[in-house]
């Protein structure tokens, strides 16, 4: 052969007898598949075939949020909302104090500017006037109040002495009784009870006049005196009529006090005693928040009412009870039937003694069903009435009703 002769060219030929390779697809052998060629990873990589790669496509770079990262623009935003809500409900909540205090101070001067009733704006007064309709028509003044045991019982403490300033002789003394049935003929007629005259002796008692902290609600006034204009016109009234001073505290006189020659009884002591004897173990309760319990003797009212009755009226009995001191300073009136209560009574004894001065002697009022302020000590007068009567604390703006 000639070196000009070409030599001939083999056909290339696969390595192995094994299917031939696509060489658009060649596979890359790792370290480990070089170092280890009979592996099973190096033997999975050679018997699975690689896919063919993903076209190549443009892409778009998304910011990845980290945890807990919020988006700054989302974050103004929500803030920008809630402030914008928060506005809107400040206004409203302004809008509504606004119209609310309007409102108030338009009550406020509507109450403020009605005319008084006994020391009390009419809406006040009709509020009181309301609880005692209420009252009256849930327990019709015969709920009774509870008794204790004999044991719990203390001395009462002594509170206001209105008509007591006094000593007042026990022998003078009259209880005055006015619209019985049939009084003219009873033996204790008298056509003018407003003539008797009571006693009284200048000695100071040593009796502790404990005290009242009870004012007019509307702070008006601070002496526990009438006004002089008011005392200086009953005087001069009641020396017209020649009677002795009256109403001389600080309500002055009542409009419901007797005139002279006013018919009527005057009985003694020893005539209430003639009545049935009861003890009670109540509780004396007090407006000005305290009470206690206490061992009272005496008459019961539902007793001297049936032994003096009320004259009728109209064809009904009278509708009121009104009582007052022999000087006329302190008064109270009551509606019949809570006189009729079977816990109303005359106390003559309190734990187990007589009355003393301070306390009422000879004649005192208890009605456990009633405030203190209504449960009239030194009781000098009781008069049948169809008349709503006067009531001292209720002319200083308390209530009448005065129901516990």
């Amino acid at each position: 052969m000639s070196e000009q002769d070409p030599v001939p060219m083999e056909d290339p030929k696969p390595a192995s007898d094994s299917a031939p390779v696509k060489l658009d697809t060649p596979t890359t052998t790792s370290e480990t598949d070089k170092r280890d060629p009979g592996s099973s990873e190096s033997a999975a990589a050679r018997a699975e075939p690689a896919s063919d790669p993903p076209a190549p496509e443009a892409v778009i770079a998304t910011p990845v949020e980290e945890p807990g990262v919020i988006d700054e623009v989302q974050v103004k935003a929500a803030n920008k909302a809630v402030l914008a809500e928060s506005r809107k409900h400040t206004r409203r909540a302004f809008v509504a104090a606004a119209a609310g205090a309007a409102a108030g101070y338009g009550f406020y001067r509507w109450i403020d500017q009605s005319p008084d009733i006994a020391m009390q704006p009419r809406p006040f007064r009709r509020a009181f006037q309301a609880n005692a309709a209420i009252a009256r028509a849930g327990f019709r003044d015969r709920a009774l109040a509870p008794t204790y045991s004999l044991k719990e019982a203390k001395d009462l403490r002594v509170n206001g002495v209105y008509g007591l300033k006094k000593m007042l002789i026990p022998e003078s003394w009259r209880l005055q009784s006015v619209g019985v049935q049939h009084a003219a003929t009873h033996p204790r007629f008298t056509s003018d009870v407003t003539a008797w005259e009571y006693r009284y002796v200048d000695t100071v008692s040593h009796e502790d006049q404990g005290h009242d902290t009870k004012i007019d609600p509307n702070a008006r006034t601070a002496e526990k005196m009438a006004p002089m204009p008011m005392m200086d016109q009953a005087k001069a009234e009641e020396d017209r009529a020649v009677r002795m001073p009256r109403g001389k505290e600080e309500a002055g006189e009542s409009h419901s006090t007797l005139m002279p020659q006013t018919p009527g009884l005057l009985l003694t002591m020893d005539d209430l005693l003639k009545l049935p004897r009861h003890e009670l173990v109540t509780q004396f309760k007090c407006i000005e928040g305290w009470s206690e319990i206490v061992h009272w003797a005496g008459i019961r009212m539902a007793d001297f009412m049936e032994a003096y009755p009320p004259a009728i009226i109209d064809g009904r009995d009278p509708k009121y009870v009104y009582m007052e001191t022999p000087d006329g300073d302190y008064y109270t009136g009551y509606d019949l039937n809570v006189c009729q209560h079977p816990q109303t009574l005359l106390v003559t004894e309190m734990m187990g003694a007589p009355l003393t001065q301070y306390h009422g002697a000879p004649l005192r009022l208890h009605m456990p069903t009633k405030y203190g302020y209504k449960q009239i000590k030194r009781i000098g007068l009781i008069a049948y009435t169809n008349r709503k009567p006067d009531d001292y604390w209720t002319k200083l703006g308390y209530d009448w009703y005065a129901g516990l």
